[in-house]
């Protein structure tokens, strides 16, 4: 059982409110509910709806013209209810910074970590996930699910393609220049095989896996230690300061330099930092980026 201390009026006060899962779908959402999510959206607050809560969120308007996700057993049910929404059954979750859906409850906790990585950073959200035996991060592009393993495999022969040993021999080589080619000749399979393997268990391919963790690691150093950014990327195996700016800015939309100054600011400053708290003085990599964030949220 769950001890509820607080009232709707707990909303008017909430950096971020998570919606969990809505039983059943079709239960109608109490005018008092409605109006004190909207009223949080309209002060700012940030929406959050765990598997089926996306149910709830919809009814609220919030989510009109707007990608969302919930569980994919109830999408179909999702896009037929709310046909402004534009349902998305094939991802982890899809965080638009305002509002954010999950699909089912342990998607649900790799948005709560995605969330927690951005307020908090990749250390702290690495330290929650060992605590709670989660990977440490999960993209919310990754499919929401696999096909199932054929009937007639056994124990052995899944225990023998999983990805586990690999993944854990990667993690241990970052700095070191390991391709896919080299992730396969690992396992003694093609690269055609491997990435069938993390499709099917992973939801994702090797190079976007690989490139995730490297990206992951590289946050990491630049929020703890005071590294250059040619040596982050150096220890991480991105080989040069360019490439990591690079790839930085494609998965994060801002640079390193202005990343590692976000988190030096929310040191100082106890607020929730959705990122883009200014910071004085400009570098040569600052101007290399236009950003209109210190630190946007991972969208979409």
């Amino acid at each position: 059982d769950m001890l509820v201390t607080e009232g709707l009026a707990a909303l008017d006060t909430a950096d971020t409110v998570v919606i969990p899962g809505w039983t059943p779908d079709d239960a109608p959402l109490d005018p008092a509910v409605h109006r004190a999510l909207r009223r949080a959206h309209r002060r700012g607050a940030r929406l959050v709806s765990i598997c089926s809560g996306a149910f709830a969120l919809a009814q609220t308007g919030l989510l009109d013209g707007r990608r969302a996700t919930t569980h994919w057993s109830r999408a179909a049910d999702l896009a037929s209810r709310f046909p402004r929404v534009e349902v998305d059954a094939d991802v982890l979750y899809i965080d638009h910074g305002d509002l954010a859906t999950s699909a089912g409850a342990a998607a649900g906790v790799d948005l709560c970590l995605h969330l927690v990585r951005g307020d908090h950073g990749a250390a702290h959200a690495a330290q929650i996930a060992r605590h709670m035996v989660m990977p440490p991060h999960r993209e919310g592009g990754q499919a929401q699910y696999a096909a199932p393993p054929s009937a007639d495999r056994t124990d052995g022969a899944r225990m023998a393609q999983s990805l586990a040993p690999l993944l854990g021999w990667v993690s241990e080589r970052l700095a070191e220049p390991v391709t896919v080619e080299d992730m396969a000749a690992r396992l003694r399979i093609s690269a055609r095989t491997l990435a069938r393997r993390f499709a099917d268990q992973l939801g994702t391919s090797p190079g976007q896996w690989l490139l995730g963790l490297r990206i992951g690691a590289a946050r990491t150093l630049l929020e703890e230690t005071d590294l250059p950014v040619e040596a982050v990327a150096l220890r991480v195996g991105l080989s040069s300061a360019t490439n990591l700016r690079r790839r930085f800015h494609q998965a994060l939309h801002t640079t390193p330099a202005r990343y590692r100054r976000a988190f030096r600011l929310t040191e100082r400053e106890p607020a929730r930092t959705a990122g883009a708290r200014g910071a004085g003085g400009n570098t040569d990599e600052d101007a290399a980026v236009n950003a209109d964030k210190v630190l946007p949220r991972l969208a979409e």
